[in-house]
């Protein structure tokens, strides 16, 4: 059974910092590419930031580009999100989510692309 746990969330003030973890479990880890996503209240999911199952590539959305790193450690089959400079229009739920498919930039922003889904992690910034 495939699990994909997010860790990380918690509250922090505008232009703080915080890592979101994602622990995968029950796939091989080192063959899907890795991606976050975040949902706020009464808005639609949306695209964060992916890597490539090597980690050679990464995607950001232009939201949070130069201030969000997408990384991964094969060997511990987690992937991180390091988020600095945080707005409170960052709050949102955030999810990682796994897909087999590599077809590039396009096809990372569509969530319909992943076939596994974490629970979730609360991100809040205040102001």
């Amino acid at each position: 059974q495939v699990q994909l746990v997010e860790s990380g969330d918690g509250l922090v003030q505008a232009g703080g910092s915080l890592r979101l973890s994602c622990a995968a479990s029950g796939l091989t880890f080192s063959s899907y590419a890795m991606a976050w996503f975040r949902q706020a209240p009464g808005k639609e999911r949306e695209f964060v930031a992916a890597i490539t199952s090597s980690g050679v590539f990464t995607y950001y959305a232009d939201s949070v580009k130069g201030r969000f790193t997408i990384s991964r450690d094969n060997a511990k089959n987690t992937v991180y999100l390091q988020m600095n400079s945080l707005k409170p229009e960052d709050t949102a739920v955030y999810y990682c989510a796994a897909t087999l498919f590599n077809r590039g930039r396009a096809s990372f922003e569509r969530s319909s692309g992943y076939q596994y889904w974490g629970q979730g992690t609360q991100v809040t910034v205040s102001s």
